[in-house]
This record gives structure tokens, sequence and C-alpha cells, in this order.
């Protein structure tokens, strides 16, 4: 039986407060690594954020945190080529991920931190759940295909998060929803429920705060 795919519900009062006081807490960034040996020792939970180059996973990064500069925003596609690891009190590791797609580097380069991304997400025990940004304005194109096929094979929970949803009407938003919709029907390891984002006007920043609080 195919699933039905809903947007994420406005979060219970308790998880809302989980997801307030784990934010307003200290986030800092730990390390970035650039092979899985200089992993950080697997002692809590991950979560980690996924998304072709550009689709704002910095933004959201630091909206979800509550500080501007936490993660390095670019307008240079592919400017992220490591594993960058930000720790919580008490909660999950945020995983900031390479772009993936279209990157402004050199083939060996782009072909070294797609390998890394594909060991990190098929050999991390931790990892919770992978939160999978798909830009509003563009929907799920051919290379997000790619990511949602290998988190399927690595048996990973993803949840798609689209970003930038200020950005187009709402008869348009409502019409990406549905392709989105659509296209994570293809996979086993999809998340029933999609959580719409604007980082710029905190759209969806509590919903997506309690989610990754009461995640065990």
């Amino acid at each position: 039986m195919q699933m039905q795919f809903t947007l994420a519900p406005e979060p219970e009062q308790e998880a809302r407060e989980r997801g307030r006081l784990l934010f307003a807490a200290q986030v800092l960034f730990l390390k970035g690594v650039v092979a899985m040996a200089g992993l950080p020792p697997a002692d809590r939970i991950e979560v980690c954020f996924a998304g072709r180059s550009n689709v704002g996973k910095s933004s959201l990064i630091n909206a979800l945190t509550g500080r501007k500069n936490l993660a390095r925003a670019s307008n240079t596609p592919g400017r992220t080529q490591e594993i960058n690891f930000f720790t919580t009190e008490g909660g999950p590791y945020l995983v900031d991920l390479p772009g993936y797609g279209f990157a402004e580097a050199p083939v060996a380069i782009v072909k070294k931190w797609q390998a890394l991304l594909k060991s990190y997400l098929s050999g991390r025990a931790t990892l919770r759940r992978a939160f999978v940004l798909i830009d509003a304005r563009h929907g799920v194109k051919a290379v997000d295909e790619e990511i949602l096929q290998l988190l399927d094979r690595s048996a990973v929970t993803f949840q798609a998060v689209l970003t930038k949803a200020d950005k187009i009407s709402k008869a348009e938003l409502e019409r990406v929803i549905e392709q989105v919709k659509g296209a994570l029907a293809k996979h086993p390891a999809a998340y029933p429920e999609i959580v719409v984002t604007s980082s710029e006007k905190g759209e969806g920043i509590e919903t997506l705060r309690a989610i990754i609080a009461t995640l065990e």
C-alpha cells in the first residue's frame, strides 16, 4: 500500500517547549570532517541536513539555532566540502552535509566528498534521521533523486523539508507540495510528514525544532 504523505502538524506544547529549550541552549561548532576516520565518537544520536547546493542548508541551521553565523552560508555552490558537526546541550549532533549536485569545484574534489557523503550515510549507526532540503521554488529534481535512493539503500529514515517557501505564491507552493508527495511515494525510507519552512520568515522552524528534540 502506498504511503500517504501529509504536512507536519503543529507540534504539541510539550514537544514545542522541548524544541525551544534545546535550541535556546548553547549550540557549538565541533569540527569539520573530511574522512570517516575523523568522525566524532558515536556517543549520542545525530540528525543530518542534506540538500543540493544553495538549497539553504546553512540558513536553515542558523534559523534553527537562532544564530546568524553558526553555519556559514555562501552564494558559491559547493563551498561546503566537509561534514560539519555541531553539538547541542544534552541533545543530538547536528550534522551539515556537503551540498550535492552542481558545484564549482574540481571533479576529483567533488567525487571525494560525494564518496564521503555515501560512506557517512551508510555507516553511521547513530544517525536517526536525515532532513533532505528541497527548494520550494523547484520541487524534487533529478539530482535530489540520487540522494533519496542512497538513503533508501542505506536504510536511513529521511524527512523532506521544503525551504524558501516565502519566495513563491500559496498556489505555487501547493503545486510543489503535491509534486514532492508524488516523488517521495517511491521511496521506502521517506518519513510521511513534510515540513514547510522559511528561514527568513521563521515558518516551520518551531516544528522542526520539536521534531529534532523528540527523536530518540
